[in-house]
């Protein structure tokens, strides 16, 4: 995936688009980093990993050329600033322009909101 990647950064920058445009590569889980051999395991291929999940952003509003946050020797653990999901969550929708304590749904009879249940901007990601 690197060089698709690297093409679209190159496009977006040379159309005078990135600045305005948030690139957002993740998924919904990391993997596994030991091929499924973990406690004497035969499966072949690597399992959903919960507990460290890579997320790349380019683009609008984000800085360049950091990182943020690191994992285990092993690859298996976040272990150094690490941020649950809904921080995220609360830091692509300040990156997309939204104030997320104006987004609110109705459910079970009153209105909700995402952090409601807690997040915090990710201030180290915002350029």
């Amino acid at each position: 995936v690197d060089q698709p990647i690297a093409a679209l950064l190159k496009d977006l920058k040379q159309r005078g688009m990135l600045d305005d445009t948030l690139v957002v590569w993740c998924g919904e889980f990391g993997r596994t980093p030991d091929n499924g051999k973990r406690g004497g395991g035969e499966r072949l291929g690597r399992d959903h990993n919960k507990n460290a999940m890579p997320i790349f952003l380019a683009g609008g509003g984000v800085k360049k050329g950091h990182i943020i946050g690191a994992t285990d020797e092993t690859g298996e653990t976040a272990a150094e600033v690490v941020h649950p999901i809904r921080d995220f969550h609360i830091t692509l929708l300040r990156l997309l322009g939204l104030d997320d304590s104006k987004l609110t749904y109705f459910h079970g009879g009153r209105f909700k909101q995402l952090s409601q249940t807690g997040g915090e901007l990710i201030k180290e990601l915002i350029a």
